[in-house]
């Protein structure tokens, strides 16, 4: 039987029984409820919940579970014309969501932000003979293997064409956004999951080693981020929860919150 922490989402291998503690949920940028750890069954989750979409623009479309389940990320799917993208991932794979997928095309690869949003990767992979894509400086937190995922180092990963995976650091060490350069009108979007949070009222956003527990990034590291997404040229940003939607100014949003973020520490943007 597959379980998932109810806590973040992941899954771990097929076991009579639950494990004895979530490696996750168990490393401070995650956390254990004051209520304890606990599992739910896959079978089960897919009895007690389902996938809500909603369309942002031509090409792309998102699906958050609901009730909500565990951290409540919503996952995205870039439609191409080359093969479908599933960035980030939710935990519930059921048939209507398999039947929707299909109908739009399936899904030839899938890219992740960071260990938080594994959850079921692997289900998903199977179900749509998809590759995943992970950052090699992660790889210790896969906790549950599978023939699709493949490892990649480096900076940069273009996974189709005008679809580039950007390693940003920060939360994970391999903490990865997405590039999406042949967006329908060609302004470009970003795709950060929470490697970069979009603040609410979408005018700002932040950076976190831990979001849970508010234990912050260095000036270095937020510099680096900042640097490191400067010369990629994108209009909006899609957030990994609902709302989050920053739809103008997104690279001077990023620039001008970064030096914000750098001079609360005390130190020169």
């Amino acid at each position: 039987m597959i379980f998932l922490c109810t806590a973040c989402g992941t899954s771990y291998a097929d076991a009579a029984s639950p494990p004895a503690a979530c490696a996750v949920c168990e490393d401070e940028r995650q956390y254990i409820p004051a209520s304890g750890q606990s599992w739910i069954a896959r079978d089960d989750l897919r009895k007690r919940h389902r996938n809500a979409w909603q369309q942002h623009e031509a090409g792309l479309f998102s699906l958050q579970t609901v009730p909500a389940f565990a951290i409540n990320q919503r996952a995205f799917l870039l439609t191409t014309p080359l093969g479908n993208i599933l960035w980030d991932c939710v935990a519930l794979l059921d048939e209507a969501t398999e039947a929707l997928v299909h109908g739009l095309g399936g899904i030839a690869a899938i890219a992740i932000s960071h260990p938080h949003y594994y959850t079921t990767m692997q289900d998903w992979a199977a179900a749509f003979g998809a590759t995943i894509h992970l950052h090699a400086a992660d790889r210790d937190w896969i906790m549950r293997p599978s023939p699709a995922i493949r490892l990649w180092d480096g900076d940069t990963l273009e996974i189709a064409q005008g679809v580039t995976l950007l390693r940003a650091g920060g939360h994970f060490p391999g903490g990865t956004v997405l590039h999406w350069a042949s967006t329908a009108d060609g302004a470009g979007a970003l795709l950060p999951g929470d490697i970069v949070q979009v603040a609410p009222g979408a005018r700002r956003v932040s950076f976190m080693w831990s979001y849970p527990n508010m234990m912050p990034l260095s000036a270095a590291e937020v510099r680096r981020i900042a640097a490191r997404l400067a010369p990629w040229r994108y209009r909006r940003i899609y957030g990994a929860f609902a709302g989050q939607d920053v739809m103008r100014d997104g690279p001077a949003i990023i620039a001008r919150s970064a030096r914000r973020y750098v001079e609360l520490l005390g130190e020169a943007p």
